[in-house]
């Protein structure tokens, strides 16, 4: 676990994130109007009013997002923060996307699938309001295609066996081994 963790302690930073400013409305709105349909939330609602626009505020401030030559970094939150680490070379699908309200709102998001993701379907991280998330997209598939080429094929193993001298030799030495635990124990 600490070799990967230096691994991307090493990555050079490729391109860090900018968020798009119109990502506050859509935040203050979208929960303004969240909170008017569930009926607990309109009591909430004046506070919303009154003091969300400061929280989406900070909550923009703290929004960060990197691609590195291995990874992407992302850090969000105010009260509970978040920070994700995705290895490029485990991302499997990046899904640009924009529905009727995002485009009112002039913004898009990108759903980062990953391979070993718990729930089919589901994306493991949604970054919303990037700016040019089309072509940041291009470029986190870009690097993966990078990283993944570079990988020896599952065929190119190393200590994978060549012949069947070295496989007997490999056995002779488990054997060996496991009598050596046999004795030891016995």
């Amino acid at each position: 676990m600490t070799s990967e963790i230096k691994k991307f302690t090493r990555a050079q930073r490729i391109f860090e994130v900018k968020f798009d400013p119109r990502l506050k409305a859509y935040t203050f709105w979208g929960t303004a109007i969240f909170l008017i349909i569930i009926i607990v939330g309109i009591v909430v609602l004046p506070f919303w009013l009154i003091f969300g626009y400061s929280y989406v505020n900070r909550y923009y401030e703290n929004l960060f997002c990197e691609l590195t030559t291995r990874a992407l970094h992302f850090k969000k939150g105010i009260w509970f923060q978040t920070e994700r680490t995705i290895p490029l070379d485990k991302i499997q699908d990046l899904t640009y996307q924009e529905g009727p309200v995002l485009r009112y709102f002039g913004l898009s998001q990108l759903k980062i699938e990953t391979a070993g993701q718990s729930v089919q379907g589901m994306a493991d991280m949604t970054l919303t309001g990037i700016i040019n998330s089309r072509n940041f997209r291009e470029m986190v598939l870009d690097q993966r295609d990078l990283i993944t080429d570079k990988q020896p094929s599952s065929s190119a193993t190393p200590g994978k066996i060549d012949s069947d001298d070295d496989m007997i030799t490999l056995l002779k030495k488990i054997h060996e081994t496991l009598q050596k635990i046999e004795q030891k124990t016995g």
